[in-house]
């Protein structure tokens, strides 16, 4: 067809060549505006053109989910443009780089785990488990924004505005500015965010929004790509803080595509046991703060309350001289946490002993246990451990390796530490006890909450005076922390 001329030789239109253009632009019409269908896993992401029982990326079996994708893409019609033009090609010396204040909420264990405060134009997302206090934190911490003078929007596609009420007036948050919207439309949203106007606005959760133009169920990994790609344009152009509230799966992690978590300014893990009163509120991400801060809550019937001194309560039932019993302390950030590790060695009944950890991983307990059989001569390999953590406290420092191992080896041996002892150090797999990071300010801190006696590394300490009261014995291996203690 390409070869054959358009007019024949009397000069008279080719109506065949005409018939193959039109039929072939009808066809491109048709292909360019009709959705095409994908499977997408729903617990990373990966598409694929073809049902696949096992993801190839994340190995998630059964994860694979029908999806139509238009041939367009969604954000050129997304209505968050509507919020304002698109930002033109600047030289770097030409932005303002002045820095916004911070909308501090005042809840101060949320605003030093947030770096400060929210940013202006910065988008929040927070995990957790089901029941953990996700909506109640965010909720206080709107309701206090809205205390000082800030109109803010709280969006729930999960609850009623009347249920809402009723969880604000138990809190004690009521205010005439904030905001209460029960919706799931993100369309819908957008609109009344660009009639209010406010300075925050938090959508709980991301997982029930829903974009019109996408077929597929709220929580897919396309609606809530989608969804959060839209409220993102609308934060960034209007220099709204915006806070998504998002579920995790089985394993912990955040539900929904990968992208999601790269998307957003600022990630922060919601962590606790329901049968613990305790909550850790961790930053996992964020582009404005340091990622090892961590808030302290303790949820309460008015709520969540901040915790200003968490060593102290955690260490409030430490039951005294009893083996296994050792007070070690983990640096989380700027504030060093003193906590009680206990340990249980008993010999095995079965083939296999067993290993049971709370709160710690459990391979660095085998590890642990490995070190003090072959470097201490503690016969540890035909004894059940268990090892926990008290206040439901997740431990992943390696600094409080050293207090692990000796809280291992009270039990084992039956003596008691000293209730005035603080153990800390990373363990290396050759016994050598390695050097941590800011001794001083863990030494302080321990100081302050009465301890008199400190086991510290001997490597990179600097002869720097130990705290007035305190008497700090740096050690170089396991063998002469064992001597020591037992």
């Amino acid at each position: 067809a390409g070869r054959r001329r358009s007019r024949l030789s009397d000069g008279r239109p080719d109506s065949g060549l005409l018939s193959f253009i039109c039929a072939s632009d009808a066809y491109k019409r048709t292909t360019m505006t009709k959705a095409r269908v994908i499977f997408a896993c729903q617990n990373c992401g990966h598409q694929s053109i073809k049902w696949l029982g096992r993801c190839p990326d994340c190995q998630e079996w059964n994860s694979f989910v029908e999806e139509e994708v238009a041939a367009e893409p969604h954000t050129a019609r997304s209505g968050a443009i509507e919020f304002g033009p698109s930002s033109a090609p600047l030289s770097i010396a030409e932005v303002d780089a002045e820095e916004e204040p911070r909308l501090v909420s005042g809840i101060g264990e949320f605003d030093r785990a947030a770096g400060g405060g929210l940013v202006p134009g910065s988008v929040l997302l927070v995990g957790g488990d089901p029941g953990v206090g996700k909506s109640t934190l965010v909720l206080q911490a709107l309701g206090r924004l809205a205390a000082q003078g800030a109109p803010v929007l709280y969006v729930t596609g999960e609850e009623s505005a009347r249920q809402v009420k009723r969880r604000a007036d138990r809190l004690g948050t009521l205010d005439p500015r904030l905001v209460v919207m029960s919706e799931t439309s993100v369309d819908t949203i957008l609109a009344a965010l660009r009639k209010l106007k406010p300075r925050a606005f938090a959508v709980d959760s991301i997982q029930t929004m829903h974009v019109g133009e996408l077929s597929s169920a709220p929580g897919s990994v396309g609606q809530v790509r989608e969804s959060a790609s839209r409220f993102l344009a609308a934060a960034k152009r209007t220099g709204m803080a915006a806070i998504l509230i998002g579920h995790v799966t089985k394993d912990g992690s955040l539900a929904g595509p990968r992208v999601l978590e790269h998307m957003v300014d600022a990630v922060l893990a919601f962590e606790g046991d329901r049968t613990y009163p305790f909550r850790v509120l961790r930053a996992v991400k964020n582009r404005f703060g340091s990622t090892n801060e961590v808030g302290v809550f303790e949820m309460r019937r008015e709520g969540l309350v901040e915790v200003a001194n968490p060593s102290e309560l955690f260490l409030a039932e430490r039951p005294a001289d009893q083996p296994g019993s050792v007070v070690t302390v983990s640096l989380e950030g700027t504030r060093p946490l003193l906590v009680e590790v206990q340990a249980l060695v008993s010999p095995t009944s079965f083939g296999t002993p067993r290993r049971t950890t709370i709160g710690v991983d459990p391979n660095r307990v085998a590890m642990l246990a490995a070190i003090l059989e072959k470097k201490a001569g503690l016969d540890l390999v035909g004894c059940d451990l268990f090892v926990n953590v008290a206040g439901g406290v997740r431990l992943t420092e390696p600094a409080v390796d050293l207090g692990l191992a000796v809280a291992l080896a009270s039990s084992f041996v039956d003596k008691p530490v000293a209730a005035d002892t603080l153990v800390f150090g990373e363990l290396g797999l050759a016994g050598e006890v390695r050097s941590v990071s800011q001794v001083e300010l863990r030494l302080a801190e321990a100081r302050k909450m009465g301890f008199a006696r400190a086991i510290t590394p001997k490597a990179g300490r600097r002869d720097e005076p130990a705290p007035a009261g305190m008497s700090v014995e740096a050690v170089r291996h396991i063998a002469e922390v064992v001597d020591k203690l037992f």
